[in-house]
């Protein structure tokens, strides 16, 4: 399928109001559209799902196979003006007449290895994620399912990445210790050599009323005997440690990870929602995002999600997927 991507879509990518940003977006979205992976579309019945595959196979990043009512798909290609370029005619079509009919099926593909990647459509997410928990469609590899964004912000000259922003709500020690190497192998996959990753408190120091420091210190250690493997891990650090080397020196701080982390372990949910949401609404940047642990990189989009977010998110999902393979 010939990349010809829709004017639109070229605007799009200049939200961030940063040069340095859109080049580098765009750089990646280029370096990418190779040889197109093999994507399950699930349940694509709203306008922005069905959009972002079509506007994704048509800069050759993926072969979308739409799991859902043809149908009712077409229908909606036609009545949105989404097929006018022919964007539908080279795409594959399993037929499905409910979301978790969609979902059971794409997963059960997926697990099977006739897909490459997956990605959430107008179904709920709980619907999504449940078919991919099912022992018997064999999308598991044992390790715990995680969030991991990547923001591309006009203030640094690399990709920054914030885990779990979306998925895990209070995890404990233990589960942020797959949450970091989930977030490792996601950064590897991306190109960075040994991640840094700041697990986050409020403070730099350890305060044994504060869980999140306890934390950061257990999985520095956890890193310290191999545990967590294929990176630099330091905790507790704040969050002005983690990203400003002026910060780092302010404070004394003597880390291999200070000043310069990669990626940003959160203590809950709802720290991570918030740096995520922050980055893309008051940062000027663009994010994108992947449920990692998984056998496929996963795509759950949000209903607020730009389309250019839903477009970085797919050609991230092709790379990982890659590196994977």
């Amino acid at each position: 399928m010939n990349p010809t991507p829709t004017p639109a879509l070229d605007q799009a990518l200049f939200i961030s109001q940063d040069a340095g940003v859109t080049h580098r977006v765009q750089s990646l979205l280029a370096s990418v559209s190779t040889t197109p992976i093999s994507m399950g579309v699930v349940y694509p019945c709203h306008r922005e799902s069905l959009l972002g595959a079509i506007e994704a196979a048509q800069r050759g990043l993926i072969q979308p196979v739409f799991y859902g009512p043809e149908a009712d798909i077409k229908a909606l290609a036609q009545a949105e003006g989404l097929d006018q370029s022919g964007g539908l005619s080279c795409c594959q079509w399993v037929e499905a007449d409910s979301p978790e009919a969609a979902a059971q099926q794409a997963a059960r593909d997926a697990g099977q290895g006739r897909l490459q990647a997956l990605t959430k459509g107008s179904l709920h997410s709980d619907v999504f994620l449940h078919a991919i928990l099912q022992h018997e469609n064999k999308l598991s590899t044992g390790r715990l399912l995680s969030h991991c964004a990547v923001g591309f912000l006009p203030d640094f000259d690399r990709p920054l990445f914030v885990t779990d922003a979306a998925l895990n709500v209070s995890p404990n020690v233990d589960q942020k210790r797959e949450i970091c190497q989930n977030a490792i192998d996601f950064a590897l996959a991306f190109g960075v050599v040994c991640p840094k990753v700041a697990v986050l408190a409020a403070v730099e120091t350890v305060n044994t009323k504060m869980p999140a420091t306890l934390d950061g210190a257990i999985l520095s250690k956890m890193a310290d005997r191999q545990q967590i493997v294929g990176g630099w891990v330091d905790g507790p650090l704040d969050l002005d440690i983690a990203i400003s080397p002026e910060a780092k020196q302010i404070k004394h701080i003597d880390s291999p990870v200070a000043g310069v982390a990669d990626i940003l372990l959160a203590p809950d949910i709802e720290a991570g929602n918030v740096i995520y949401k922050t980055w893309s609404f008051m940062g000027h940047g663009v994010t994108a995002g992947l449920v990692l642990g998984a056998k496929v990189p996963i795509i759950l989009t949000s209903r607020a999600d730009h389309d250019v977010s839903r477009l970085l998110s797919t050609a991230i999902a092709a790379l990982v997927a890659r590196k994977w393979r």
